[in-house]
Formats: C-alpha cells, sequence, structure tokens
C-alpha cells in the first residue's frame, strides 16, 4: 500500500535529479566553450594580435548580451550597473587573468596551460582566510599544499624543462580567484548579464588602449618578434581571421549565459567538481589539434590539482 504523500515526494526528488543534471549538462556545456575559446585563440595567435580580437570580439559580443539582459528584466539600467566600480574591479581583474593566459598560450601546451588555470580554488580558499576571514581548517590547508605541489611538477622548476611562461596560467589562476572573493563580497546582487557586459566594455577599453600605446611607443622588432601576438601591431584580417573572431564571440555570449544557469540549478560543489572537465577538454584538444601529449609527471601534477581543488570544494 503506498502511503498518502508518497507520489509527491518522489516526484519532487525526481525533480530535484533532473535539476541537478541539468546543472551538470551546463557546466560541461560551460568547461567545452571555454576550452574551445582557447583553442581557437591558439590558432588565432599566428595572426592579429590578443588587443585586436579583444576588441572585435567583444565589440560583437556587447549588444547580444545587452539583449539578452533586456529578455531577462534587468533593461535599461544594464550598463550604468555594469560600469559601477565593483563590477568594473572585476572585470579589469577578469582582463588580466585573459591577458596573462593568451599570452602564454602559443608557448606551452593547453594541458599545462589547463592545469595553471586550475589552481584558482587553491588561491580562493587561501585568500579567503587571509582577505575575508572565511575559516580555512586543517584539511584545506592540506588540500592547498597537495595541489601547489602539483603546481611544482607541471612546472618543474630548476630543470631544462622550466619556462617562464608556464608560471602565467598560475597567475591567471590568481587573478581569476582575486575576480572570485570581489563577486561572491561585493557583487553577488549584480545580475549576470550585467557583470558579462561589464568584463566586455572592459576588454573592450583595455585593448583599445593598448593599441594606441603600442602605436606611440613601439617595442622593439626583436621584442614585437618575440612576442607577437601581445606586441605585434593590428592585421587586416582575411575570411578566417573574422571566422576566429565570430566563433570566440559566440562562444563568450553563450558560456555567460550556461553558467549562470548552472549555479542556480545545482549545488555549488557539484558544479566545481564537474567544472574540472576543463582540464580533460584541454588536454584532448592539445592532442586533437596540436599533437601535444603530457608527460607522466604533467598528468600527476593534474590529478593532485584536481583532486586538491576537489578537498577544498568539498570543504565548502
Amino acid at each position: 500500500m503506498v502511503k498518502p504523500g508518497t507520489d509527491m515526494a518522489a516526484a519532487d526528488q525526481h525533480t530535484h535529479r533532473d535539476r541537478v543534471a541539468l546543472g551538470i549538462v551546463l557546466v560541461l556545456l560551460s568547461t567545452l566553450f571555454t576550452s574551445s575559446t582557447d583553442v581557437v585563440f591558439k590558432f588565432a595567435s599566428d595572426s592579429g594580435s590578443i588587443w585586436q580580437y579583444f576588441v572585435l570580439r567583444s565589440a560583437l559580443a556587447i549588444p547580444a548580451l545587452l539583449a539578452i539582459a533586456f529578455v531577462w528584466g534587468e533593461g535599461a539600467p544594464t550598463c550604468s550597473r555594469a560600469l559601477r566600480a565593483w563590477p568594473m574591479t572585476r572585470s579589469l581583474l577578469f582582463v588580466l587573468m585573459f591577458v596573462v593566459t593568451y599570452t602564454a598560450l602559443p608557448f606551452i601546451p593547453l594541458a599545462t596551460l589547463a592545469a595553471g588555470l586550475y589552481t584558482a580554488p587553491l588561491f580562493v580558499a587561501a585568500l579567503s582566510a587571509l582577505l575575508i576571514g572565511e575559516p580555512v581548517r586543517l584539511r584545506g590547508w592540506f588540500a592547498i599544499a597537495i595541489g601547489f605541489a602539483g603546481v611544482l611538477l607541471i612546472l618543474k622548476p630548476g630543470t631544462d624543462a622550466f619556462t617562464w611562461f608556464t608560471l602565467l596560467p598560475v597567475l591567471g589562476g590568481l587573478f581569476y580567484a582575486l575576480q572570485a572573493l570581489v563577486t561572491r563580497t561585493k557583487c553577488r546582487a549584480v545580475p549576470p548579464a550585467t557583470l558579462a557586459v561589464s568584463v566586455n566594455v572592459a576588454l573592450v577599453a583595455m585593448g583599445a588602449l593598448v593599441s594606441v600605446l603600442l602605436i606611440a611607443l613601439p617595442p622593439s622588432q626583436e621584442n614585437a618578434a618575440a612576442l607577437p601576438f601581445v606586441l605585434g601591431p593590428w592585421q587586416v584580417f582575411g575570411p578566417v581571421e573574422w571566422g576566429f573572431v565570430v566563433i570566440v564571440a559566440a562562444l563568450m555570449v553563450g558560456n555567460s549565459l550556461v553558467v549562470s544557469a548552472a549555479y542556480q540549478t545545482a549545488p555549488p560543489f557539484i558544479v566545481a567538481t564537474f567544472d574540472y572537465n576543463y582540464l580533460v577538454f584541454m588536454t584532448a584538444f592539445g592532442f586533437l589539434f596540436f599533437a601535444e601529449i603530457p608527460d607522466l609527471a604533467t598528468v600527476t601534477g593534474m590529478v593532485l590539482i584536481v583532486g586538491a581543488g576537489m578537498l577544498v570544494v568539498r570543504r565548502a
């Protein structure tokens, strides 16, 4: 005999499972969009400059994000809210993350870049204790130590395999962690589309400013040749390059939607756990498109970073 209310409870449980499943699908889409963007930029690093791509990509993305903001009911205040101090501070940290990450892209394997970026949860845990007073217990500090041991395995300091470019994704992870703390403490009530508009405005502004500075104060030919993606001039784009711009703009808009929806439909620790599939996608794309095969030390370091990050997330 079925007790009264059993069917309703089962239905509620089924609905909850469906929302968790949807959240997992959405975060997998987010990691796919993010890793695909990095792959496109690695291809694009042979033509144009990072600042040119910043300006053109965001110039396409901003109108789409504004339209989405109006549909979601944020309306006309979106632009003014996007330009406020804390959203722009958060956006500047995002821009710095993009700059250091994309600077390293032409010089290191995708798997190494991904592992460096995913030190961010470890930085978040450590900085939360230092900056906003959130306690990190012994297990949390143990996880942070394990994660940074994994970083050392990947960076290989003191060996011939070490290059300073491998430090840039770790710095990107630090910038990402700082923006996460700003988001948590100062931007929690700001709608996602507004934050996305803010990031794209910052990208346009930074891209335009640095482009003008490079014209006014041109780097030496030697430096420009060593870092063409960062110090090179704007180029005349053909169909392939414009295709890159359209693709990365679409990926940015799509990711802005799905990552917010993922955290709205599933518990944060589940979303954060599945977010580590970015490492899987980046390793697979590195092998498929660039014949990059990570060595044993890199794989071991990635496992340590993922394990440490999951410990930190589960603790939270």
